[in-house]
């Protein structure tokens, strides 16, 4: 009776999460963008946004909840019903790092997200003024050995990825320089162009218009491979440091109690939107490239990260707040 009854429930779920799936779509589907319009992950899920409902003919809503890193956006979605209608686009700096910077969350990074697909990467690239003597991470390397603390790198936030991988680099050439947190490049600038700092740190999304511009100059990208926007900046791999890899990842959750029937539907619809080669090209020339995948592929980046950037963390000293 007990297996009977178990079974029925088995069925009555399946078939739920079958009617569910079928309904997706006919209503609209909002993507929740964790920052202000205009930025790269605003545009990131827009472009995402539009390829999906080309692909799809869904109704796709992005809907901008920035603030407290990222955590209002995640909060939000993590409460919206499991039904695949609200997504969030989660990247590094926020779902993995926030767990390891805030004392206290109002969601799980594990329990109440479902990974979807991962949609695209950028890695972290540093530049300098035109006019800088630095041509490279090795005279950098060098100044830094002379005249230990007195070189500058700006970084997109205390506890960012940038912050961190400047903790990698300063333990990995063993060297000491100094890291400035900034809010994003818009406040970095000025100090760049005026010689407060020596060096910034963002993604090759973010810098790239500026690099091609001439306005500033690239040192070196944080990845495993080159970036294809910027084929002749070398990477931090090619110059020995194999522990300085971490490219910036982006990616669609779902609430952590969605069926997986519709996390397969959602996946399936990433996949074929990210595909297309316009929206490759498009990518491409923006400074990312395009990942897709499957949600246990996600699910496994998303964990190594969490537990790499951890272990950097605790390293550094850096408390949660």
């Amino acid at each position: 009776m007990k297996q009977s009854l178990a079974l029925a429930s088995a069925l009555l779920a399946c078939s739920l999460s079958a009617a569910t799936a079928a309904e997706l779509g006919k209503t609209p589907i909002t993507l929740v963008s964790p920052f202000p319009p205009g930025g790269g992950t605003d545009t990131l899920t827009r472009m995402l946004g539009a390829a999906i409902s080309s692909e799809t003919g869904w109704n796709i809503v992005v809907e901008n909840k920035p603030g407290a890193g990222g955590n209002l956006a995640l909060d939000s979605v993590a409460r919206a019903q499991p039904n695949g209608h609200t997504l969030v686009m989660a990247q590094t700096d926020n779902v993995v790092l926030n767990p390891w910077l805030y004392k206290k969350l109002s969601y799980d990074t594990f329990k109440d997200f479902k990974p979807v697909a991962l949609v695209a990467s950028s890695p972290s690239i540093y530049v300098v003024m035109p006019q800088s003597p630095y041509r490279g991470i090795e005279d950098v390397n060098r100044a830094a050995k002379e005249k230990p603390g007195v070189i500058t790198v700006g970084v997109p936030g205390v506890g960012s990825s940038g912050d961190l991988l400047g903790h990698l680099w300063r333990k990995a050439a063993d060297v000491d320089f100094t890291l400035v947190p900034y809010r994003g490049w818009a406040q970095a600038y000025p100090d760049l162009a005026s010689g407060r700092i020596d060096i910034y740190n963002g993604s090759v999304a973010t810098l790239l218009s500026q690099i091609q511009a001439g306005a500033v100059r690239p040192l070196a990208v944080v990845g495993s491979q080159r970036s294809p926007a910027l084929p002749e900046v070398p990477t931090f791999v090619e110059k020995g440091y194999k522990e300085i890899n971490q490219s910036i990842w982006w990616g669609l959750m779902a609430p952590g109690r969605t069926p997986d029937g519709i996390i397969e539907q959602l996946n399936a619809a990433v996949n074929k939107a990210i595909a297309k080669p316009e929206f490759v090209a498009q990518l491409r020339a923006s400074g990312y490239e395009v990942l897709g995948g499957t949600p246990a592929e996600f699910a496994q980046r998303y964990k190594q990260d969490y537990d790499a950037f951890g272990a950097v963390i605790k390293e550094a000293g850096i408390e949660p707040q």
